[in-house]
């Protein structure tokens, strides 16, 4: 069986404790790598770690300061090890139209979709960079690349985070940095399935909703956290090693666009 180039590496990964991170960690773990796991979620993120010993380790992180970012990954650095691989999974919803969205809310999901990338991503960077390696992956959304009904806050973030992780690959490429996006459509996780009013929500989605002009799911079925985290992985493993600033749509063909 062919090394996929992970055992033993340092991974971080934030949105630990939500559905796609949560499935990223225990892929990551499964290839050998050794985790640290955060979120908002300090609860969520223990239970999580709980499952794996030392293999992970747990801490709570708000992406959207600055200040906790750059002093957990000076800790984690000082005290664990250097940084091999980010997975960037950290994002909020919001479901408003653009008549009814306040500035805070704007801010908000801004502040945690596109400038916790930004926070995470640049100062793990700084770390990759002074070892000429590293991998980043970035979790984003198909709804980056096509228009949604009360989703502009969500997609513009989603967009600029992908545009941000783009360019990041392309300063650190010179580096041995890789840098890549992977675009989730409709997922099985709590942020998928609170949007549904009944039980016939996944239904909807897989059809379509043509009063929105939203495009049903040709694959005629949701992704799972684990499909999608197995892109991720995929991207962040020596198997994609000549791959940078590449944006994967996992979506069932939803976008109909690679």
């Amino acid at each position: 069986m062919r090394d996929s180039g992970l055992n033993g590496k340092l991974a971080l990964v934030t949105g630990a404790a939500g559905g796609i991170g949560a499935a990223v960690v225990r892929l990551l773990v499964e290839e050998g790598a050794r985790v640290v796991a955060t979120d908002s979620d300090e609860a969520g993120v223990k239970a999580l770690a709980s499952e794996f010993g030392d293999a992970v380790t747990p801490f709570r992180l708000d992406v959207a300061s600055s200040v906790d970012v750059t002093a957990l990954i000076g800790l984690i650095v000082h005290h664990i090890g250097p940084i091999d691989l980010l997975a960037n999974v950290a994002g909020v919803l919001s479901n408003t139209v653009v008549t009814e969205l306040t500035d805070a809310e704007w801010e908000r999901v801004l502040s945690i979709n596109a400038g916790g990338v930004f926070r995470v991503s640049r100062e793990v960077a700084k770390v990759m960079q002074a070892r000429k390696r590293g991998a980043i992956v970035t979790v984003s959304s198909n709804a980056a690349g096509i228009p949604r009904h009360a989703m502009s806050a969500y997609a513009a973030s989603k967009a600029a985070a992908t545009m941000f992780t783009r360019c990041l690959g392309l300063e650190l490429a010179s580096h041995g940095i890789r840098c890549n996006i992977v675009a989730p459509g409709s997922t099985l996780t709590p942020m998928q399935t609170g949007m549904w009013g009944d039980e016939n929500g996944a239904a909807r989605v897989i059809a379509g909703t043509p009063e929105t002009f939203k495009a049903g799911i040709p694959l005629g079925k949701l992704a799972t956290p684990e499909e999608v985290a197995e892109s991720v992985v995929f991207l962040l493993s020596d198997r994609a090693s000549h791959i940078t600033m590449t944006d994967l749509y996992v979506d069932g063909g939803a976008t109909l666009r690679g």
